[in-house]
């Protein structure tokens, strides 16, 4: 079998409730006299997926043995506790599943609906089987090499389930406590036996992954890191300048020697730079190679932009330069200690943007999905329609930031694909909860060349003869991850799947009066990650148990109740990444 990197495993944060995790997590069992659904480690974004699953004579009639739910949903697998898949349509996130019914036939459900699959509701022995393609939005259920409704998953054929929306998918299985309070034993290609429970048949996938009880459909993989998708862009396997987590983001820590001095180990020339002093009450700094050095604003802050030749003098091949500093010590105070966040655009090389009707000045790292925009506000509509600048990405921006230059009373206004419409934004140097106004964005959202702004001259964001710079991210697979979640107000807390070890993570509570909490893994070197720096103030960094999190090799979870990460209400959050969980071992 070629090396197939780390399989796929139950994943054990995501079922806090109840139950014992054994085999290589490929078990999972409970006495809890209620439902109890657990998911797989990894998501399933794009291409095709096959894994199969073990079935218990006496859990006919109180399992689902395989399924999918979308962990992108908001929802957790563990607001499922006393629920099964497809129970409900609301309180769940999306998930299809299919239940070995105690009936004649086996059952397919998906959320709130039930359907009857032509295919018999199994007997000990038997060996459920998966079969999923995220791209065509198709799934199959399948038994002992018998497919329902007679489908052939090689040939796309009539599906269990279609019109699948394109998420990151989990694998998941479901049990009721039972007499020998056992679940369904997966095998995501690394056991063909479960636990040795039947003979090992060795069926590997196209790739040569993977051991499995039946032959994977044609052209569909074991869920193992080697097969797991990631831009060519910023592959380490297909490049050795552009790959993620130290080529196009990365965080620095610093001391200050109260002179000049160059701050490297960043990997790459940075083109955006957001300094902070970690020791101290300091204002953030927040510097980009589009306006020029020594020009900074600030987060905690609504004032205009600054110019001042005592801070960041230089962008730097490896890093950045500092000048001796002011008697303010905003960036290199002589023992003072300071984060970093930098992030590569295009070595400072800008281009003129006429794709919307007010042109832009653009500097973009289309392979990163970041882009600096600054612009010159219309004061309204333009050529009797909406305006709009370009931003030079290839997709669609999934989190943008406005700042006003020139103005020293407008706030930082952010936008988010999770706040839920092109209506909505969140001020960054405030912790007011998620604000409506159907004219800052034009009610529309970013398109995959344009950025439409207020129609009515709003100074925040398009305010007449004022300059501005926009700050614009898109989701980047296995590097960059803006999305969204529902807490569960629970010490043992929501755990969010970003399909990378985060570098950064910023997290803010979109329902009530919370601060922009963020950590990172330069400043915090192990978990619980307890140490934030709140983005909308001035203060040091600090230690809370209740901002607590933990870094994981695929994402985060949050350790704590408390409502500025983990209350139950919703969250945005947004995450760098640090090493793409294709490559990565657990953190």
């Amino acid at each position: 079998m070629a090396s197939s990197g780390n399989f796929c495993t139950l994943n054990p944060l995501t079922q806090p409730n109840s139950g014992t995790f054994s085999e290589g997590n490929l078990l999972f069992t409970h006495t809890a006299g209620a439902w109890r659904t657990t998911a797989g480690t990894m998501c399933m974004t794009t291409g095709k997926w096959y894994w199969e699953a073990y079935q218990y004579e006496d859990l006919v009639g109180n399992g689902f043995p395989c399924g999918i739910y979308d962990m992108d949903s908001g929802k957790f697998v563990s607001n499922m506790a006393g629920d099964y898949p497809g129970q409900s349509s609301s309180s769940q996130g999306a998930n299809y599943s299919c239940y070995t019914n105690s009936g004649s036939y086996a059952q397919k459900r998906y959320n709130g609906t039930t359907l009857s699959m032509t295919i018999d509701d199994g007997d000990s022995g038997d060996v459920w089987q998966c079969a999923f393609d995220a791209d065509a939005g198709k799934i199959w259920f399948g038994k002992n090499n018998t497919w329902d409704n007679n489908a052939n998953p090689a040939l796309g054929s009539n599906e269990s389930y279609a019109s699948i929306s394109s998420s990151k998918w989990a694998p998941i299985t479901c049990s009721y406590n039972d007499s020998n309070s056992e679940n369904y034993p997966q095998n995501f290609g690394q056991d063909d036996t479960f636990a040795g429970r039947i003979t090992a048949q060795g069926n590997t996938d196209d790739n040569g992954h993977g051991v499995f009880k039946y032959a994977p459909p044609t052209g569909f993989l074991a869920l193992c890191s080697a097969n797991l998708p990631i831009s060519d862009d910023i592959d380490p396997a297909q490049t050795d300048d552009d790959y993620a987590g130290g080529k196009q983001f990365n965080t620095v820590i610093y001391t200050g020697n109260g002179s000049t001095q160059n701050i490297t180990g960043l990997g790459f020339q940075p083109d955006f730079v957001w300094l902070k002093r970690r020791d101290g009450a300091k204002s953030h700094a927040l510097f980009d190679s589009s306006r020029g050095v020594t020009k900074y604003i600030s987060t905690d802050s609504n004032g205009a932009e600054t110019t001042d030749t005592s801070t960041l003098t230089a962008f730097g091949s490896d890093g950045f330069s500092l000048a001796s500093p002011a008697a303010n010590n905003l960036v290199n105070g002589n023992g003072f200690t300071y984060v970093g966040w930098a992030w590569r655009a295009n070595a400072g090389t800008t281009a003129s943007n006429s794709e919307g009707n007010i042109t832009a000045t653009v500097q973009a790292n289309t392979k990163a999905g970041f882009s600096i925009i600054t612009y010159t506000g219309s004061g309204g509509t333009v050529s009797s329609a909406n305006p709009t600048f370009g931003h030079g990405l290839e997709s669609a921006p999934d989190f943008l930031i406005f700042k006003c230059r020139s103005d020293g009373s407008s706030n930082w206004i952010v936008w988010h694909q999770g706040l839920g419409g092109a209506n909505k934004y969140m001020s960054l140097n405030a912790t007011s909860a998620v604000a409506t106004d159907t004219a800052w964005l034009s009610n529309t959202a970013p398109s995959s060349t344009l950025i439409t702004t207020d129609n009515g001259g709003w100074g925040a964001v398009n305010g007449s003869s004022r300059t501005y710079v926009c700050y614009a991210w898109h989701n980047v697979e296995g590097m960059q991850k803006f999305g969204t979640y529902e807490g569960n107000g629970n010490n043992d807390g929501a755990f969010i799947y970003t399909g990378f070890r985060p570098r950064l993570v910023f997290i803010k509570n979109v329902d009530a009066s919370q601060h922009w909490v963020t950590h990172d893994s330069a400043r915090e070197t192990f978990n619980p990650m307890d140490t934030p720096i709140d983005w909308d103030e001035s203060y040091a960094e600090y230690t809370s148990s209740a901002r607590a999190i933990d870094f994981l090799s695929n994402g985060f979870k949050c350790r704590t109740s408390d409502g500025e990460i983990n209350s139950s209400q919703t969250f945005i959050y947004g995450a760098w990444g640090d090493v793409p969980f294709k490559y990565n071992n657990t953190f």
